[in-house]
């Protein structure tokens, strides 16, 4: 995720990264804008003979603006809800850790260690799980970890979550938690197999392809004919009004696009790697 100050507007205004939508779409406004140059000069030329459709335009370019917005709110409802969850993931940890040591005690540092291992490891593991990466790639050790079942499971986050209740459970057989103890921290415990959930229902549940897909025609439909309806009218001030207003309006979907999948790696995804950190910080700090 890119960090940055939304109160310096010229820095912001002409500065561009490899993911803005400006060099995404820039070949084909060059593409537009020559095109548009070329029914501007046929018509100066008595080439061709355009007729203005402005108001049809008009009326398309309204119901298209509607359409985009309910778009991009969707999409933005989509990654705050994630980051809604991976900040419950960070509250939930933080307290059920804080619990588990004020319960156990010192007496009981290898139970503590074993379980701050799993709750560590958990945030990777499902970081990895919504990127769709089944490796090991970043989740710190844990011990006695059967390693051939770990790399054979195919949800990790779960497989973590199996060995943290199996753990608390284990700990309240033998006596050293209390049924009231394990009543208040069992919150915590579930609410992470909850939030893996919820984040797996905005990984798995996309746009529906009939509302994109038409978007996507009317977005083109209304971009391909606005040279006939500004080339008569503006003449070549139709070149650089033609490729502003696609350049907006198509921003808006590429921006739609990216946000409404947050558990990547594109700029505008949320920071998972270092959420996951700052929950390992967290907890390495606690004892």
């Amino acid at each position: 995720m890119i960090t940055y100050n939304p109160k310096d507007w010229f820095r912001l205004i002409f500065q561009f990264h490899k993911s803005d939508t400006f060099r995404i779409l820039l070949p084909t406004m060059l593409v537009l804008g020559l095109f548009t140059a070329s029914l501007v000069y046929l018509e100066i030329n008595n080439h061709v003979h355009l007729k203005s459709s402005t108001v049809f335009h008009q009326i398309l370019g309204f119901v298209l603006s509607m359409l985009l917005v309910f778009r991009i709110n969707t999409a933005y409802e989509r990654w705050w809800e994630g980051r809604k969850l991976w900040g419950s993931l960070i509250n939930n940890s933080r307290s059920l850790m804080t619990k588990l040591h004020a319960y156990l005690g010192k007496a009981h540092i290898g139970d503590l260690h074993y379980l701050r291992q799993l709750l560590i490891a958990f945030p990777y593991t499902l970081r990895n799980h919504l990127r769709g990466d089944f490796s090991h790639n970043g989740i710190p050790p844990i011990d006695g970890l059967d390693k051939e079942r770990f790399a054979a499971t195919h949800n990790k986050p779960f497989f973590i979550h199996r060995l943290l209740v199996d753990r608390v459970q284990s700990i309240r057989e033998s006596g050293r938690l209390s049924e009231q103890q394990l009543f208040l921290i069992n919150n915590e415990i579930f609410s992470l197999i909850d939030i893996t959930g919820a984040c797996e229902r905005i990984k798995n549940s996309p746009i529906p392809f009939s509302y994109s897909l038409f978007l996507k025609k009317i977005i083109f439909v209304y971009i391909i004919t606005m040279p006939i309806a500004f080339s008569l009218e503006y003449r070549y001030w139709a070149v650089p009004a033609v490729m502003v207003i696609f350049y907006a309006f198509a921003s808006l979907e590429l921006v739609s696009e990216e946000v409404e999948e947050p558990f990547g790696m594109d700029s505008n995804d949320l920071p998972t790697d270092e959420l996951a950190d700052k929950i390992n910080r967290d907890l390495t700090s606690i004892f």
